[in-house]
């Protein structure tokens, strides 16, 4: 492994961020690709449980250098708060973080806006974290956006902040919002740029450096197949591209030189937000994969905090999202949640308007008439948190495992047990 990717391949909360700590001991520097705090990786380590949104899992690994790349954007504000947050843990961040100086600023106005577009969709609502980053990549699109760049030069950047904090109120303003008091958000923005001007680089030439020398890469992608602006359940999505795609786009490295993609796959399916679910259930079930929020690695939003919708896993969108991204390495998550279902369904196609079909449509109102097929299998009782082979899995477990496997198409992978880093054993079918 050169050059490797992680892509989600549901609605995101796959779990992605203990896998990518896992792969991280492989290599010497893991970018993240796209998205924005929208985006919250978990990772337990021991007792301690570390919130990453914007910096990436590599962050927890000694010795390993972590890249913002070009494709993030990410809020000044709130990246300093993430910082403080890490070091407080005991995380080394100086030395070890790059922010692309081509990545756009998540200002605090996007966020106001993001807010108040939200709420004048009523009962059409999208379901956004409200982080701003729907605003910020129509900013970036529109040519009107602040890259990181922009942090080298205080003159320039408290004039341009000024200048657009102005505009934005009066938007704000028009849309029946509190305008954003100048002063006081040009001083936080002051302080942040100060503190996050050294860490702006030249990704692309690091990267591409990097790689002339044969240093072994990990791209980390945010949320999940399901949520990509052009091939996921549109307009329930974010605003970048989750798939294969982002992954050279959002980090300036060639498509051709990533030869390994790794696929992340809840045992279970989720999603926060609205949108089309087409295995989700709303019983007693539902409430047992979501578990009680007491313990970080129930099914609530490490960036909202949201309760997620949960289901039976659709290998319908398992086998879309390998197309997508060139998926050759499968990671099944949170396995040991399902620990005492008496039966376990898998979707494994959908009937829409009495038509079997293996694919997922673009049109969300066919989507949301689609009906699940499903295969039942039977469940275990045993715990399966200390398993540290797959041969010490129930055998109804491995079967499931396997099933999911060979409906997806492949045959190399892990299985994750447990939300700590050891809890996880090698899948080769």
């Amino acid at each position: 492994m050169t050059i490797a990717a992680v892509v989600g391949m549901q609605w995101g909360d796959e779990g992605k961020g203990k896998i990518v700590d896992s792969l991280s001991d492989q290599v010497e520097i893991v970018v993240r690709c796209q998205g924005g705090a929208n985006a919250g990786h978990t990772v337990v380590l021991g007792e301690e449980v570390y919130k990453l949104h914007i910096i990436p899992s590599g962050i927890l690994r000694d010795g390993v250098m972590s890249v913002v790349g070009n494709g993030v954007v990410f809020d000044p504000l709130g990246l300093v708060e993430e910082i403080d947050r890490l070091e407080e843990q005991g995380v080394t961040v100086q030395g070890r973080l790059l922010l692309s100086d081509r990545a756009h600023l998540v200002m605090p106005y996007h966020r106001v806006l993001d807010t108040l577009s939200e709420s004048q969709l009523a009962e059409n609502k999208i379901g956004t974290t409200g982080r701003g980053i729907g605003p910020t990549y129509a900013a970036k699109a529109s040519r009107e956006g602040v890259r990181g760049h922009n942090l080298l030069d205080a003159d320039r950047f408290m004039a341009m902040a000024r200048e657009k904090i102005a505009t934005a109120n009066r938007r704000i303003t028009w849309l029946q919002g509190e305008a954003l008091p100048a002063d006081e958000t040009l001083e936080k923005l002051a302080v942040a740029r100060e503190r996050l001007a050294p860490f702006v680089a030249d990704t692309v030439a690091y990267l591409h450096q990097a790689q002339a020398e044969g240093r072994k890469i990990l791209i980390e992608g945010a949320q999940g197949s399901q949520l990509d602006i052009d091939f996921g359940t549109y307009p329930f999505v974010t605003s970048s591209n989750t798939t294969g795609g982002g992954f050279a786009s959002g980090t300036g490295l060639p498509p051709n030189a990533i030869s390994d993609v790794h696929g992340v796959f809840k045992a279970f399916t989720t999603r926060v937000g609205a949108g089309p679910f087409v295995t989700e259930l709303l019983g007693d079930e539902a409430l047992q994969m979501r578990g009680t929020g007491e313990n970080q690695w129930d099914e609530f939003g490490t960036t909202t905090g949201r309760p997620r919708r949960c289901g039976w896993a659709d290998v319908v969108i398992g086998r879309y999202s390998k197309r997508l991204s060139g998926i050759n390495h499968l990671h099944i998550t949170k396995l040991d949640v399902l620990t005492g279902f008496e039966k376990i369904n898998i979707c494994v196609a959908y009937e829409l308007d009495g038509k079997k079909i293996e694919s997922v449509p673009a049109d969300i109102e066919a989507l949301e008439r689609c009906q699940p097929v499903y295969e039942t299998m039977p469940g275990w009782q045993e715990p399966i948190t200390e398993a540290t082979k797959f041969e010490d899995l129930p055998a109804a477990a491995q079967a499931y495992v396997k099933r999911i496997f060979s409906e997806i198409g492949i045959k190399l992978g892990t299985v994750s047990v447990g939300p700590r880093r050891k809890q996880i054993v090698t899948v080769k079918l």
